[in-house]
Order: C-alpha cells, then sequence, then structure tokens
C-alpha cells in the first residue's frame, strides 16, 4: 500500500467518525451539562491525544488532535461536519491565543526561554562544562552521578519547571560521560521537581496547595485552621512524592533496572565512547561548545545560575509583600508591617505571590548578568552574547509550542467535562477506609487525562475534603490523609501523562525523546503508586499512623525492585571514565 492510498484511508474513516460522532452529540440534549451531554465521550480528547502519542511519537500533533477534537464535540449543532469542522477550527486558534494571553502561561513560556538563554551563554562561557567536569570528579561512577543529580534536584526546591530546565542540561553531559541513558536522566530529574515542589514550605505550589486546603475546610465549617497548618500535617501523608524521592536513591544505589527503563540502561552502557546519541525530538545545547581557548571557570556557571535561584526567591517574596500591601486584607497587612522578615511574614508574603512573574523577574535579571560576565571577561562581544542568548531561547521554543498546545487541550477539556464526568462515574458509596485511596487514585486519572496537577487539585480538593469530613463524621486525622490524597494522586497522574506540561520540560531540559521518557517512567511511576496506595493510604485509612507505612514502603520498594529487576552493572563503565 502506497502512501496516497494511506493518506485516502485514514481522511476516509476521519470523515466517517467525525460524522458517527457529530450524529451521536447531536442526539443528545443541548442544554444539559456537558459532562451530562458528551457522557463517556467526554474522554475522547485525552485519550486520542494520548494514544496518537504513544503511537506516533508526534508530541505536538497528537495534541494538536486531541484539542482540535475537543472543539469538534463542544461546535457540533447538526450532522453537518463541513460547518463543525469550520467552527471547530476557529475556535481552536481562539483557544490556543487565549491560552497564550493568560498571564500565569506566558509568564512560564517567557521565563522558560529566558532559562534556555542562560543555559546558552552559560555553555559559550564555559561554565556548563566546568561544572560537568567538577561534578565528574566526585560523581565519578552511575552510581554516583544519578545521586547527585537526585541531590542537585533537591537544591532547587522552589519550582519545578526551574529545576527541569537547570537540573537537566547541567548533569546531562556528566551522564552521558557515565553511560547512564537520558530516559534515566530525565526520570531523576522529573522524579525531584513536582515531588519536591509539592512539599517544600517555600515553592511555587504552596499557595495554590493551601489556598485549596483552607477553601475545602472552609466549607465544612472549620475555620479556627491555617491552610499552611494542614499543609504540614499533610507532609507525612504525602506517600507518593516520598517513595518516589527514595526510589530514586535505591534504584541508584543497586543499579536495579526494570521494563523499558531496564533496556534504556543496557543500550547506554553498550554504547561506545564516540558513539552518536540519537534524540528524537528533544533539542538540547549538547551542540553548543564553549568559546575555544577560553580559561573554563564554575563560577561562569554558578554565579549566572546562582542569581536565578536566589533572585527567584526574592522575587516570591517580593511579589507577595506588595500584593498584600496594595490589597484589602487588614491581617495580612498588619504581618508586613510589623514582621516582614519573620517565618509567618515570609510564609505569608511567599504564599501570595505571582511565581510566573516572579520567575520572569529572575529570569530575566539572571540574563543580564550572564551577558555583562560575557562581555566582561571578554568571552564574547556584546553583539555574540545577546545572538547567543537569543539562540538559546530558540532551542526551547518548541517546548512553548507544547506547552500551549496541552494547555489548549486542558482548557477543552475543562469545557467538555472530563474531569466533572470521571467525579461522577468514580465517586460512589464506597467503605470509609478505601476514601483515601479513591481519592488517590480519582486524582491520578484526573490528572493524567487533562496533564495538569495544578487543574486536578483545584477541581478535586473542593469535593475531596468535605467527602472525607462527612464520611468520617469530622475526623480531622483521616481528612488530612484524604487531604494529601489530591495532593499525590495530582502528581503521580502527572508523573505519566504525555501531555503534562513538568513532564515535557524534563524530555527536553534532559533531551531525551519525550515518548521515550512517558514510557520509561511511567512504570516507575506506577510500581511506586502501587505501593502507595497498598502500604500508604489503605492502612493510613485504617489509622495506621505514617511511621508506620513509611519505613514499611522503603522496604517494600527495595525488596519488589530486587525481585522484578535486574541489575544493569555500570561499575567497569564508572572506572574507566573516572
Amino acid at each position: 500500500m502506497n502512501d496516497k492510498m494511506k493518506l485516502g484511508l485514514i481522511a476516509a474513516f476521519s470523515i466517517i467518525a467525525l460524522f458517527v460522532l457529530s450524529l451521536w452529540i447531536s442526539s443528545t440534549p443541548a442544554g444539559a451539562d456537558n459532562s451530562v451531554r458528551f457522557g463517556i465521550l467526554t474522554l475522547l480528547p485525552p485519550l486520542i491525544a494520548i494514544a496518537l502519542a504513544f503511537i506516533t511519537k508526534e508530541t505536538i500533533l497528537s495534541l494538536f488532535i486531541g484539542v482540535f477534537v475537543g472543539e469538534f464535540m463542544l461546535s457540533v449543532n447538526d450532522i453537518n461536519i463541513v460547518s463543525t469542522i469550520v467552527n471547530a477550527f476557529l475556535n481552536m486558534c481562539v483557544q490556543i491565543i487565549n491560552c497564550m494571553a493568560d498571564p500565569w502561561n506566558a509568564g512560564i513560556i517567557l521565563q522558560c526561554l529566558l532559562i534556555g538563554g542562560i543555559i546558552q551563554l552559560v555553555t559559550k562561557m564555559g561554565g556548563a562544562k566546568a561544572l560537568a567536569d567538577a561534578f565528574a570528579k566526585r560523581a565519578d561512577t552511575p552510581r554516583k552521578a544519578q545521586l547527585f543529580t537526585w541531590l542537585l534536584g533537591l537544591c532547587v526546591f522552589f519550582d519545578d519547571y526551574a529545576n527541569s530546565l537547570i537540573v537537566g542540561p547541567i548533569m546531562r553531559p556528566v551522564m552521558d560521560k557515565l553511560h547512564v541513558s537520558r530516559q534515566k536522566l530525565a526520570f531523576v530529574v522529573d522524579a525531584t521537581a513536582a515531588p519536591v515542589a509539592g512539599i517544600a514550605i517555600i515553592s511555587t505550589w504552596i499557595g495554590l496547595e493551601i489556598s485549596l486546603i483552607a477553601a475545602g475546610f472552609k466549607s465544612v465549617g472549620v475555620t479556627n485552621i491555617t491552610g499552611f497548618g494542614i499543609f504540614l500535617q499533610t507532609i507525612p501523608y504525602r506517600f507518593y512524592n516520598i517513595f518516589i524521592l527514595i526510589f530514586i536513591v535505591i534504584s541508584a544505589m543497586t543499579l536495579y533496572e526494570f521494563g523499558p527503563m531496564k533496556k534504556a540502561e543496557q543500550e547506554a552502557r553498550a554504547r561506545k565512547d564516540d558513539e552518536e546519541i540519537m534524540v528524537l525530538e528533544a533539542p538540547g545545547f549538547e551542540e553548543v561548545k564553549p568559546v575555544e581557548g577560553i580559561k573554563l571557570s564554575v563560577w561562569n556557571a554558578i554565579i549566572p545560575i546562582g542569581t536565578l535561584i536566589i533572585g527567584a526567591l526574592i522575587a516570591f517574596y517580593w511579589s507577595g509583600y506588595t500584593t498584600i500591601l496594595g490589597g484589602e486584607d487588614q491581617a495580612l497587612i498588619a504581618i508586613m508591617k510589623s514582621s516582614p522578615l519573620s517565618f509567618n511574614g515570609i510564609y505569608t508574603a511567599l504564599s501570595q505571590s505571582d511565581a510566573s512573574v516572579a520567575l520572569f523577574q529572575a529570569a530575566l535579571l539572571a540574563s543580564i548578568v550572564a551577558i555583562v560576565m560575557a562581555v566582561g571577561e571578554r568571552i564574547l562581544t556584546i553583539e555574540d552574547a545577546i545572538s547567543e542568548w537569543i539562540g538559546g531561547m530558540k532551542t526551547i521554543t518548541i517546548t512553548g509550542v507544547i506547552l500551549l498546545l496541552a494547555w489548549s487541550l486542558g482548557a477543552v477539556i475543562g469545557e467538555v467535562g472530563t474531569a466533572d464526568y470521571l467525579v461522577g462515574v468514580l465517586s460512589s458509596t464506597i467503605p470509609a477506609f478505601i476514601v483515601p485511596s479513591l481519592i488517590f487514585v480519582l486524582g491520578a486519572l484526573i490528572s493524567f487525562a487533562t496533564g495538569t496537577s495544578y487543574g486536578t487539585m483545584s477541581i478535586l480538593m473542593p469535593l475531596a475534603i468535605p467527602l472525607a469530613w462527612a464520611i468520617s463524621s469530622g475526623d480531622m486525622s483521616f481528612t488530612i490523609v484524604a487531604t494529601s490524597g489530591v495532593l499525590t494522586g495530582a502528581i503521580f497522574g502527572d508523573h505519566c501523562s504525555p501531555i503534562s506540561d513538568t513532564t515535557i520540560l524534563s524530555s527536553m531540559g534532559t533531551s531525551c525523546n519525550h515518548i521515550d521518557h512517558v514510557t520509561t517512567q511511567m512504570y516507575y511511576s506506577i510500581f511506586v503508586g502501587i505501593i502507595t496506595i497498598f502500604i500508604g493510604y489503605i492502612p493510613a485509612g485504617l489509622g495506621v499512623p505514617f511511621y508506620f507505612s513509611l519505613p514499611i514502603g522503603i522496604v517494600a520498594m527495595y525488596v519488589g525492585l530486587k525481585l522484578i529487576g535486574e541489575k544493569v552493572d555500570f561499575e567497569e563503565v564508572g572506572e574507566t571514565s573516572s
């Protein structure tokens, strides 16, 4: 069968499928809620995008089609598919523009572009190579390199996006030299991004988390608590976050792997030092080399990246500080005026900050610092420095395209009612002790289907807290466990989803093929997710304290990895490379 015939069959099948879809939707009552009107069809946009991503390995095309299918469903008025297709295309264009115009989204894309420019400048100044060489002297085996990447991920705790784009490019040459696969690097980076930011008391996540928690408890009449206080109490029950971070250490120490990751690691071990690493759809910075003849210095990396990190923390505080003083909440204003630098003052300011603006400000400042250093050290002229900075942004452009389509798909999924449909189907009457596990699974499914942890938390938290409170007759401890299930389930599903923004950024930051990253990480996430349910949330629902579940879960991960995994011995590679 030639290509023209294949294309014709695909076009014919698509037209028939759209006609059947139009016929089905047009027969439903137009005035009904979309989750009721579309029913099981609400799952089509995310399922089509996810399935095509795995089948075709074309992330952009898959997301595009997913968005189009969702807009097509929303545009159906009758069985005239020609007018529906035209309206769906026009609405899709508007949706993408609206996502780009959203201040939060615009800030995220801009800070990603700026970080790309910083990384390129740091690379041209030799800072990245100097830092990688310094790390390689200490992380001289695959085991140490993975642990070092894990530790670096913990250090960039304040934001998962920044984590993915900082840690990945720094550690990639070290991992490549030691024959550790890009897939394993992407997993370590991804698994130390959202899981760390989600439980850090200073991060871009905490404002959303505590606001949702406070609103949820207020809805059941509990007003004598603070969202931050409940947030702190959920940390020991954030089983998936804790277990996935410890699993990285267990896997690195034992060198045991399973599933597609084992194959990726075996292929990396067999790779010759001068063999080119084939990376599809994963543009990176590996083709950028330092300027010839310059003296390598780690400070050419430490100062710009340090400026980014410290600047971000200061920008978070200042953003929240000015927001509070410009607002009308007299209690918060009093805190800022009386003790602005106390723990409570700093926490209050951070919880009110606009993370996307703060990160953009920090990235712009770090960009200026990097340009000034490159020119001041006579490594680059001002024209060349700006050119390299812009060149680094171009490397991240594809990330921006994917993020825009992922956000557009999330918006369309919200309009067709996917999350509401899943909640309605899965939240039937169940035994009380299953509720935390059900909430975790429900959060995972919504996050997997929508590709957003934030959106999942926003959708599920107002439902989960009242449900847990009612079933437990107002048991605070039980409700706290259920609350943690929302927060961790969202991250678990996000880790498994190919349309997740953090998963996409981890792929780009490590120059790993995106679908390869998803398929290798998914096995590990599901393994840890199963332990989270059976050793974490089910016992917690029965009242078992976390200090029993956590050590048992760690032992279970170690034993399970030993039973289903196989050691990929890199010791010889590490010795010859060091």
